[in-house]
């Protein structure tokens, strides 16, 4: 009898694979190709870098580096004519001849105009000469309204008494009442213990002095405008007042 050869499942198998290889093409694994790319680009970094020249630029003239002259203008209420108009000359004085400055008070428009030239030498004393002005308008003496040119440290700060409490009628007249004192008793005790200068008009309160002065004055006002007596808040300004003359 002849015997056939019955294939063995080993067999099979490696004719499978075989074909398989056959068929299909080896694929680059993605790790060669991520090293390839480091590498081109580390041999890209290692290169001479091209050397660049600086551009050189003339130097700017002191007329360029001010720029066109600027303005600011600051409004006039019709209750503040009369003393603006008596006061002129001590507003305009420290303005034109100590800042440098131009100013004027336009009748059309009812501004106060203050403009730099050729002779001013420190752009910042514009917003000096500004803030100057509209403390006088707010309601400040000149005097005191002065030393916002001569100190850096000095603010102006304004605030509505309906903004901490909405008040209304009498109750809002009684707290404006209380801010002020009888004679502005309260008031002065309050500028005088903060180192502030305070203005009441209608409902608006400012307060010129410096940042943590005005903090001091701002707290006790609205202490006042809150309901609080003023006793008690005579206390809490002086206290803290002590504190911070400690710390100094």
């Amino acid at each position: 009898m002849d015997t056939e050869t019955i294939p063995t499942p080993d067999d099979g198998v490696a004719m499978e694979s075989k074909e398989d290889t056959e068929a299909f093409t080896m694929v680059k694994s993605k790790k060669t190709q991520k090293r390839k790319r480091e590498q081109d680009g580390a041999d890209m970094d290692t290169e001479a870098p091209v050397a660049s020249k600086r551009p050189q630029f003339p130097p700017i003239s002191s007329d360029k580096l001010k720029g066109a002259d600027e303005m600011r203008k600051v409004a006039v209420p019709a209750h503040r004519y009369t003393p603006l108009k008596e006061n002129w000359m001590k507003i305009f004085t420290p303005i034109v001849e100590n800042l440098q400055l131009q100013v004027r008070f336009n009748l059309k428009t009812r501004h106060v105009e203050i403009k730099t030239c050729k002779d001013t030498k420190d752009i910042g004393s514009l917003t000096k000469a500004s803030d100057f002005v509209r403390a006088f308008i707010l309601g400040f003496n000149v005097e005191d309204s002065l030393a916002l040119l001569r100190l850096d440290e000095l603010f102006l700060e304004s605030f509505d008494v309906t903004d901490v409490k909405p008040l209304k009628g009498d109750h809002l007249s009684r707290a404006i009442g209380r801010i002020a004192g009888k004679g502005g008793k309260t008031k002065f005790t309050i500028e005088n213990v903060t180192k502030t200068r305070i203005v009441l008009a209608e409902t608006k309160v400012h307060i010129l002095g410096s940042f943590q002065n005005i903090k001091m004055a701002r707290t006790a006002i609205c202490n006042l405008i809150l309901g609080s007596p003023p006793s008690k808040v005579y206390g809490n300004i002086r206290v803290v007042a002590s504190r911070t003359a400690e710390r100094f």
